[in-house]
């Protein structure tokens, strides 16, 4: 099985590098001793550029108070611009993001693509669970009106594409990022969510709108806190009620996509395992749809895919979904 980031053709990179380079060889590696000169002297001067590039930190008032959040400019970008936000799990902060998704960086600058890495209320984001105890869900913490300022903060300073507007969430993260697909899919046009299953419907307190949004999904089978199958988050001392199974959070959003029950995924085993993990890739696609993936982690636990960059995955599956039709 070969993964997005080895078959994606990038339209961007091709141009610069040549046909046979993709995506992946930005997200850990470059073959420099492959390249002409004058292509060498520009990834350098890229890649130089991004490593002093600098975590920007900027707030914005929501409410009753400011929030924060951290990003990375793209002065590089050739096209108008998209904006990139990565969320943190559960007790995480942005900061914490910036080192995790730091591979993802050269890509992101060759992708026309501004990251964001925002910052939860007290370190928790007020999302779809509804027996939450983080004082963000008690005190129903206004996260849309957060996003949609973001989003109005770049348009306004950096005249990004408000049509290109992608999530990467992990954990808790990736549970807010299935709010921001279901509550304000106008404005979101693809998600990653890892480690994170939807929550079951006595456990959800959000109304969804049901509309197409483009959803990739890593789940890992012996997930201690987010169960494969469904049942009850484990998170300590912190309540967060019951998730639906994996399987019934793909079939959710198939169904938002407009594929029909009777359609069957396309299911691709990679042979290659690390850790003791094996990779299976299982996936609704169509031209005229939204697509649907999950990467299911056979023996994979509650953190980060181990076998492979999950941040350039993504970025290299919303830029299959940028051109189509919601």
């Amino acid at each position: 099985m070969r993964r997005l980031t080895q078959v994606f053709e990038a339209r961007y990179i091709n141009q610069t590098f040549g046909e046979n380079t993709h995506l992946s060889n930005f997200c850990t590696f470059v073959p420099l001793h492959f390249l002409p000169m004058k292509k060498l002297i520009l990834i350098l001067f890229i890649f130089a550029t991004n490593a002093q590039a600098q975590t920007i930190t900027d707030s914005i008032w929501v409410e009753n108070g400011y929030r924060s959040f951290h990003y990375l400019k793209n002065e590089q970008a050739q096209t108008k611009k998209k904006l990139l936000f990565i969320l943190h799990g559960s007790g995480g902060t942005g900061m914490e993001m910036v080192q995790a998704s730091s591979g993802l960086n050269t890509a992101a600058v060759l992708n026309s693509t501004i990251i964001v890495y925002a910052n939860g209320y007290k370190n928790y984001w007020n999302e779809c669970r509804k027996a939450s105890t983080a004082a963000a869900n008690v005190l129903n913490i206004n996260e849309n009106l957060y996003f949609e300022k973001m989003i109005a903060y770049f348009a306004a300073n950096y005249g990004i594409d408000t049509n290109q507007v992608m999530v990467i969430g992990f954990s808790g993260g990736g549970q807010m990022a299935y709010k921001l697909a279901m509550t304000m899919p106008e404005k979101i046009r693809s998600i990653c969510s890892i480690v994170a299953n939807l929550p079951t419907t006595e456990n959800f307190d959000c109304v969804a709108k049901d509309r197409p949004v483009a959803v990739m999904v890593v789940n890992g089978t012996e997930d201690g806190v987010n169960p494969y199958n469904g049942g009850k988050i484990n998170a300590g001392n912190l309540v967060l009620g019951n998730v639906r199974s994996t399987d019934e959070t793909i079939g959710y959003w198939a169904k938002v996509n407009g594929y029909k029950p009777s359609k069957r995924p396309k299911t691709e085993t990679d042979t290659a395992t690390v850790s003791d993990t094996k990779l299976v890739k299982i996936s609704y696609q169509s031209p005229k749809k939204m697509d649907v993936l999950l990467y299911k982690i056979v023996g994979g636990k509650h953190e980060l895919p181990k076998s492979f960059d999950v941040f350039c995955e993504a970025l290299a599956f919303f830029d299959l979904q940028a051109t189509k039709n919601k």
